[in-house]
């Protein structure tokens, strides 16, 4: 049985968190009971003293002698992050990250950089979920026979779909060439160019930049599908839903496409999004692993804005965005002709070349997992709340940053 299912939370379990009781009892319950999941990471990521000041109190973390410790005040602190109660239990509760704050402008480091915020996440995450923080080398990759994975090896939808379950396992990501026929992309390419004038700035479904000759431009055209009969057809296509049923989770697919335009020289605006999760901004233990699917309207490579990924990192509790060489954790370039598709877990890190010699064009889609059981939606309001808060100072208003 192959299975990405890695949630362990839904939005029942979305709780109040109060600063104190979570300094002064929680937190050090969890360093006693799982601090042998978090320490191995936290020195090999160098982890230097860091405090959480909060309108109720400052408290530092640190690692002494191979052993988590918690204190009150922050003076022995090299970096310390300013957090409102609400926002710290955004945190606890796997709804906000520290890109959260980044993303939405609301990050308030008083002392030291982004770099320790991330690493302490790390921690963090480690004792509340109880995952082992990532130390280098525990990610292995083998095939169904035992031997070394080949992680540049490319799949067509002919192939035994256990192969390919079992790579996206391992990897995190697939390259499937050949699934959509070029004629079918030629259509898109076709709508994609006469949709692009019924887009505006702020019109709440498209993301614009603008490119160093003065051009603005959308980029991203949310609810493509409803300006293209062929990319709406894609979406029922068993080609497409194919990819949803290579697991034996349970899969629902997209009923929404998005088209992106890579364009030569973006000064300005949101075009190619560096190394991220898709759950960078949070409630990975609620929504991993779900799929993004990029269907190559035309082809990429290291000059025209082609995906990369790093091999295992959704097996791996690692910070959510930009990638720390110090893992070993293999970079993937996933280069592509027209009519290929490319998957991904989404929380496994990946990022888009910006295009230096020829623009690209892609769609993008994917699968989510079905709701276990339907329950109520207790946490809306938290949601919600950093939902708002994320991209408040951000023109453009994604659902998540997801699809390079």
């Amino acid at each position: 049985m192959i299975s990405l299912d890695v949630r362990t939370r839904t939005d029942d379990d979305v709780r109040d968190v109060d600063t104190v009781d979570f300094f002064t009892r929680e937190l050090p319950d969890l360093i006693a009971s799982r601090g042998e999941l978090a320490a191995p990471g936290a020195a090999e990521l160098g982890c230097a003293p860091f405090a959480f000041s909060t309108p109720r109190g400052a408290w530092t973390l640190s690692l002494q002698e191979g052993s988590l410790r918690i204190e009150a005040g922050q003076q022995r602190a090299t970096a310390v992050v300013a957090l409102r109660d609400e926002e710290l239990a955004d945190i606890v509760n796997d709804l906000a990250t520290p890109m959260t704050h980044v993303t939405g402008g609301t990050l308030r480091m008083e002392r030291g950089q982004l770099g320790a915020f991330l690493d302490w996440w790390v921690v963090l995450r480690a004792l509340v979920d109880g995952r082992p923080a990532y130390t280098s080398g525990t990610v292995t990759f083998r095939d169904r026979k035992g031997a070394p994975l080949d992680l540049r090896r490319t799949f067509t939808l002919d192939d035994d779909p256990a192969e390919l379950a079992h790579f996206l396992a391992q990897a995190g990501f697939l390259h499937v060439t050949g699934v959509f026929t070029p004629e079918e992309m030629a259509s898109v390419d076709a709508d994609m160019t006469a949709a692009g004038p019924t887009y505006a700035r702020d019109d709440g479904r498209s993301w614009w930049a603008r490119t160093a000759d003065g051009k603005e431009m959308a980029v991203r055209l949310q609810r493509f599908e409803q300006h293209s009969p062929t990319a709406a057809e894609l979406l029922t296509d068993e080609r497409f839903l194919a990819i949803g049923g290579l697991t034996d989770d349970e899969y629902v697919a997209s009923t929404t496409v998005e088209a992106l335009e890579k364009p030569l020289g973006v000064v300005e605006g949101i075009s190619d999004v560096p190394w991220h999760k898709d759950c960078s901004l949070g409630r990975h233990a609620y929504r991993c692993s779900s799929l993004t699917v990029g269907i190559s309207v035309t082809g990429a490579d290291d000059v025209s804005g082609q995906l990369r990924v790093v091999a295992g990192s959704h097996r791996a509790l690692v910070q959510p965005a930009f990638v720390r060489p110090e893992w070993g954790l293999p970079v993937v370039d996933l280069p592509t002709t027209t009519g290929d598709v490319t998957v991904h877990c989404s929380c496994t890190l990946h990022m888009a070349q910006p295009p230096v010699e020829r623009p690209r064009r892609v769609m993008y889609t994917g699968f989510s997992l079905a709701d276990p059981d339907n329950r109520a939606r207790a946490g809306e309001a938290a949601i919600r709340r950093v939902r708002e808060s994320s991209y408040k100072n951000v023109s453009q208003k994604p659902g998540h940053i997801a699809g390079t």
